[in-house]
C-alpha cells in the first residue's frame, strides 16, 4: 500500500540549520521543532490512523520557490520528516528495519514550494550475511 502526504511549504536545508547552529546552541533546536510542528500537523490531517510498522520506501519530491539552493541542502531535511512521523506515530523508527530506502525528486513551483511524500510499503526483507 502507498500512502501520501504533502507538507505545505519548502522545508530549511542544511545551510539553514548549520547557521542557526553556529547561531546559539537553541537556535537550530528551534528550527528543527518548528520544521517537525509543520509536519506532524501535515500528518495529523492526512494520514489519520496510519501506523506503518513494516519496511517503507519514501519517495520525496521537493518542489522549491526557485533552483537557488543545491539538492542535497534541500534534502537534508528528510531528518525532519521522519523523526516528525516517528514522533506522530506513522512510523514506528526511523532505522533500518523501518525505512528500506527513499528516492529524491526535485522540481519548481514559484507559487507553492512544497514537499510531497510517498509512503510504500515493504514485504519484510532478511538481511543478506
Amino acid at each position: 500500500m502507498t500512502y501520501r502526504l504533502v507538507i505545505p511549504c519548502a522545508l530549511p536545508g542544511l545551510n539553514e540549520y548549520i547557521a542557526a547552529e553556529r547561531r546559539s546552541k537553541y537556535a537550530a533546536a528551534g528550527m528543527k521543532r518548528r520544521a517537525e510542528a509543520v509536519i506532524a500537523a501535515a500528518a495529523r490531517e492526512q494520514l489519520r490512523g496510519v501506523r506503518l510498522t513494516g519496511p517503507v520506501v519514501m519517495g520525496y519530491t521537493w518542489v522549491e520557490k526557485n533552483r537557488r539552493r543545491d539538492r542535497d541542502n534541500v534534502a537534508f531535511a528528510r531528518k525532519f520528516v521522519q523523526d516528525a512521523l516517528v514522533r506522530c506515530g506513522v512510523l514506528r523508527g526511523d532505522g533500518w528495519k523501518e525505512i528500506a530506502g527513499f528516492t529524491d525528486a526535485f522540481a519548481v513551483d514559484r507559487e507553492r514550494p512544497r514537499v510531497e511524500v510517498t509512503l510504500e510499503e515493504r514485504e519484510v526483507e532478511h538481511d543478506a550475511v
